[in-house]
């Protein structure tokens, strides 16, 4: 009997044509939405809990207030200094500190000039390895830049993909970065960090030279000490540096981040953009639904002829009922898979987007089976719900007055 039921409501749809597929536009746009964009949400938010495995939960990162957009520290009025990594060195669980500085730099090569994200690699081997470490470096040509090296770079990966200075860029190459020539001493494997593979790494003396700075940093790091409590010893230095510096709590002209505080501000604001799709998905889903209560209505007034024959041959209330629910909910049904269709699909394509810009492949997007079931049973659910009062509404019909219309 279902199966009956099923076919004549495929049936009727498909009678109805064009006024059928416009009836799930909503249900499409709803469902897509839901799809879609909460996919490429998570997609996000692998993509970025990727650039957190490049940070250890033993380590913080202390900055100026910015003024500006631009590499971490570089817009700040005042720069941390060697005095800043003094009084950070005097705090108890502090193993190591290491001052960082990175700008934004020109860059020329094949006679075609461009930008680059520079970063300076301090003088100390020490820290040069706790770098490395940090986001598992390894040349997938030539070798790491060591504290010797002058006049020489190690480039990020997408260095060798790049397309923009139409010439490979390999180990060898010399390359004009503010003007004065540098030699790529190695290119590093693709990172799970976007930023270490966007990066130029120069030794911190040729940076100062090449830049015309002198005392001055852009962010410090700090290697917390084995054993030492990350959250205590990032308020020993907010304090430290609040003493020396003559403010008060609440009026700090710096930042002390730990990656913990970091991602929970990011998980924070992924969680407002998933509800703020939901909302944009349950709208359309309602424009949707409305619009199959409204076909529904339609579809009962013009067949009431049609009502007034089946009931006349022995059709109860409830089969009249059932057929325009079951009718109702494939609406419903219909909408919602080729919505899940169109979402999978412009999930996809938006990520391929950005991750061909960006030449990477950090951004994947993963699809939920759960997802796409809840999304397909919702729509089933609200095309069945908006056919309710039209179904009832059918079914109570008299034979003899449905026949008469």
């Amino acid at each position: 009997m279902v199966k009956k039921y099923f076919f004549l409501a495929f049936r009727n749809l498909k009678r109805r044509g064009l006024r059928s597929w416009l009836t799930m536009l909503g249900i499409f746009i709803g469902i897509a939405a839901v799809v879609s964009l909460i996919s490429l949400g998570q997609g996000l938010q692998t993509a970025i809990m990727g650039q957190f495995n490049a940070l250890s939960t033993d380590r913080l990162t202390i900055r100026n207030a910015e003024t500006g957009f631009g590499p971490p520290g570089s817009t700040a009025i005042e720069k941390l200094n060697q005095h800043d990594v003094d009084i950070i060195k005097g705090v108890n669980g502090v193993e190591e500190v290491i001052p960082r500085l990175l700008r934004s730099v020109s860059l020329e090569y094949n006679k075609i000039r461009g930008f680059a994200y520079l970063v300076s690699m301090p003088p100390d081997k020490t820290q040069i390895d706790l770098i490395y470490n940090a986001f598992d470096a390894e040349p997938e040509t030539g070798r790491l830049l060591e504290k010797e090296d002058k006049g020489k770079v190690l480039l990020g990966h997408d260095f060798s993909t790049t397309e923009f200075y139409n010439k490979d860029i390999v180990t060898g190459s010399r390359i004009v970065l503010q003007g004065k020539e540098f030699e790529v001493i190695g290119i590093l494997k693709a990172s799970s960090s976007f930023q270490i593979n966007l990066a130029i790494l120069m030794n911190e003396g040729d940076m100062n030279e090449l830049l015309d700075l002198e005392d001055e940093y852009d962010l410090i790091v700090v290697q917390i000490a084995k054993g030492a409590d990350i959250e205590q010893v990032s308020l020993a230095i907010k304090e430290r540096m609040r003493r020396d510096r003559g403010l008060k709590e609440g009026e700090e002209d710096f930042t002390v981040e730990t990656p913990l505080n970091t991602l929970a501000t990011v998980n924070t604001i992924l969680l407002v953009i998933n509800i703020v799709v939901i909302g944009i998905a349950l709208v359309s889903l309602i424009v949707g639904g409305i619009g199959i209560a409204n076909t529904m209505y339609t579809s009962v007034l013009e067949r009431t002829r049609e009502i007034g024959v089946m009931k006349a041959i022995g059709a109860r209330n409830s089969d009249i009922l059932l057929i325009f629910l079951f009718e109702a909910g494939l609406l419903g049904l219909i909408g919602g898979v080729i919505g899940v269709l169109i979402g999978v699909a412009l999930a996809f394509g938006a990520s391929q987007i950005v991750n061909t810009s960006l030449e990477t492949d950090l951004f994947k997007v993963t699809f939920s089976y759960s997802l796409i079931l809840f999304s397909i049973a919702f729509s089933f659910i609200v095309g069945v719900i908006s056919g309710v009062f039209p179904a009832r509404q059918a079914s109570k019909l008299k034979p003899v007055d449905a026949l008469r219309g």
